[in-house]
């Protein structure tokens, strides 16, 4: 998943950048709101992560624009204890949730989670489809007690399908979430569909995959 991070605190940047990116996510900085606001404007993102004390201004700003140019972005405000009406404000403004600093970098993974789970409308770290556990903790699939061995991408491909279940994702979508940026040619725009190959032939051998479906001259989509 893509993630875009408005912190101006350096320190507090680098250690979410480089724990998000560990993980797996695929990481943008701005150090205030013009940069941020960009970058809004030119990529697609999962989560934003945001600050409120910027030094060009209130980060509370930045929500009514995430609302109206990318309205599936899921918001967490990163704010001091002691703003508690801003962040009754940035909930009521349309925030996921919370954090206030200082802050495990644990529990902000574990609330990005959550998130994906209940917007995905699960309500557990194991989502099911079909006869399949996916289990976001271990990052492994299941079927039954049996493990079905996946590459870091395959999986990250199929998390990313099943929280947006029903919803068509293109080849551009998902290489966005798997690599941050565009495929530009016919040849690297196949690798996603090798990918989708794989975890049809790797589920598949267990069970019916049929949920996994190629929406024609569109992209691909799970339906539940």
């Amino acid at each position: 998943m893509r993630v875009l991070l408005v912190e101006d605190e350096k320190q507090l940047g680098i250690e979410i950048i480089d724990f998000l990116k560990n993980d797996g996510y695929v990481c943008d900085w701005s150090v205030n709101l013009d940069d941020g606001s960009e970058k809004l404007a030119t990529n697609p993102y999962d989560y934003v992560l945001l600050d409120l004390g910027l030094p060009d201004g209130d980060g509370l700003e930045l929500i009514n624009e995430i609302n109206t140019c990318q309205k599936d972005v899921s918001i967490i405000i990163l704010t001091a204890r002691s703003e508690v009406n801003d962040k009754i404000e940035g909930l009521q403004q349309g925030a996921d949730d919370y954090l206030s600093k200082p802050f495990s970098l644990l529990e902000l993974k574990a609330r990005m989670q959550a998130i994906a789970r209940r917007k995905g409308g699960w309500n557990n770290n194991v989502l099911e489809i079909g006869s399949f556990q996916i289990d976001l903790n271990s990052k492994e699939v299941y079927h039954g007690q049996e493990g079905i061995p996946m590459t870091s991408k395959e999986f990250r491909l199929l998390h990313f399908l099943l929280i947006n279940k029903n919803r068509v994702l293109n080849r551009f979508q998902l290489a966005e979430h798997l690599w941050g940026d565009h495929l530009d040619d016919d040849h690297q725009s196949n690798y996603i569909d090798v990918h989708i190959k794989n975890i049809r032939k790797k589920m598949g051998a267990y069970a019916d995959v049929d949920w996994l479906e190629t929406v024609r001259g569109l992209g691909y989509k799970i339906r539940k």
